[in-house]
């Protein structure tokens, strides 16, 4: 099924460094998606309404209070928690900050230890080494961490691993985790449990309550603008008592009951934390896109760009010169992120050759996973220190990475551009792609 008449803004004409005006593939849908059509129209029919928040008596902050917590019952029905009373949603303005705020709220001592993989972004790690002590589990020469090396983990700490945190889905490779069956190792040696969804919340069903109480998921994380709605807004789902328990990371207006001169009085959960003027319109914009995604059905979604992520990976195996990072052979736990790079070409100078040649938006660099990148590449951690240090910056790779709006004929285009570049030096010219195999 065609999905690009469903998205604002994809067909709109760019103008390419020859001249010629030509429509855009957004290929970099792991750094930011466009908006679907109903975002744009849910936020254009409110803003003639907008008001303060829990704020006021009048009609339009009564309206906008009234939509802003409705957003949140959306947003629990879309993870599979509409009926299940133990969890809320807190909003942020992204995916970071929601980390951020798990990591100084649920980490209590320095000593506390935290269990995280080699193959996370930076978001689901570096707030982390802030506040406690940190056990890494490796990933394996393609890129995969095993879950058996998770629960050894948690054997030797002995109980002194309070927090389990894990990416749903690696923005490198396109890994997704069994973060259910890990939710069930953490519970069992007496810890909680982190999701950073930010790569998976648009591209396969949540369902946060698992098939038992021992495979729930005690905490999620997740950014709006990588699931089809604008920036600036996010949101931790979240469990109520551990988040009741400890005061929280922000402070100010809207978050307090009681202020006195020598003590205060803190609201309850979600308002506790969502301290300051709220972001009306990022809520309900997050809260209408996955309201949408779950009417679209992620089996039609996983269907979709499946045959579209096969579709390319196999076209990149069969072109010279391409160099390609984790298991492109069995891909079934693989959402659409590919990264390659073409030997003896400059990454940065590959991606900047097909934005501006071609108007095919990708990605170059490492992709805020630095320490996973370099494993992928084989970089040992001298190596990759000299190449921070040097300026060089030898080790990256080029990402492409897929939305639901995407198309056969945009990858065609695609790795015609690629084949071209991989097998031609100095010169340019345009030839169609042909004879790629069809899923």
């Amino acid at each position: 099924m065609d999905y690009r008449d469903l998205f604002d803004g994809i067909d709109e004409k760019i103008k390419l460094s020859n001249g010629v005006y030509t429509t855009p593939i957004n290929f970099d849908n792991g750094a930011t998606t466009p908006p679907l059509k109903t975002v744009t129209q849910i936020i254009y029919d409110n803003i003639k309404n907008y008001g303060p928040i829990a704020r006021g008596v009048g009609f339009k902050g009564e309206y906008c209070t009234m939509m802003f917590n409705q957003a949140r019952d959306i947003i629990l029905d879309f993870f599979g928690l509409g009926d299940n009373d133990d969890y809320t949603i807190i909003y942020t303005k992204s995916d970071t900050e929601g980390l951020n705020v798990l990591a100084n709220v649920l980490v209590q001592e320095k000593d506390d230890m935290i269990l995280t993989t080699r193959m996370e972004h930076h978001a689901n790690d570096l707030p982390f080494r802030r506040v406690g002590k940190m056990v890494y589990v490796e990933v394996d020469h393609l890129g995969r961490i095993n879950i058996d090396d998770i629960e050894d983990e948690l054997i030797k700490a002995n109980g002194k691993i309070k927090i389990v945190t894990v990416t749903g889905a690696s923005n490198v490779t396109g890994y997704t985790t069994p973060i259910h069956d890990i939710a069930r190792l953490a519970h069992k040696y007496g810890a909680l449990i982190i999701v950073d969804a930010a790569q998976l919340v648009s591209h396969k069903k949540i369902n946060m309550n698992g098939g038992s109480k021992e495979e729930e998921i005690d905490f999620l994380t997740f950014s709006a603008h990588k699931a089809y709605a604008p920036f600036g807004s996010g949101a931790i789902v979240g469990k109520k008592d551990y988040l009741n328990e400890e005061d929280p990371f922000l402070s100010g207006g809207g978050c307090v009951a009681g202020v006195f001169d020598d003590r205060l009085i803190w609201t309850a959960v979600p308002e506790k934390y969502e301290a300051g003027t709220q972001n009306f319109f990022g809520a309900i914009a997050m809260a209408r896109a996955l309201a949408d995604l779950k009417n679209i059905g992620f089996e039609n979604i996983e269907n979709h760009e499946r045959e579209l992520k096969n579709y390319i990976i196999q076209g990149l195996k069969s072109i010279n010169n391409i160099i390609m990072y984790g298991d492109v052979d069995y891909t079934e736990d693989r959402i659409g992120v590919i990264p390659f790079n073409i030997k003896n070409r400059d990454y940065s100078e590959v991606s900047i050759m097909m934005a501006t040649e071609k108007g095919i938006s990708l990605r170059s660099g490492k992709f805020c996973a630095h320490t996973y990148v370099y494993r992928l590449m084989g970089a040992s951690d001298s190596d990759a220190y000299r190449d921070v240090v040097s300026g060089e910056y030898f080790y990256g790779m080029i990402r492409a990475s897929l939305g639901l709006y995407n198309t056969i004929d945009e990858a065609n285009i695609f790795l015609n551009e690629v084949e071209f570049i991989a097998n031609n030096r100095n010169t340019r010219r345009h030839r169609k792609h042909t004879g790629r195999i069809r899923f």
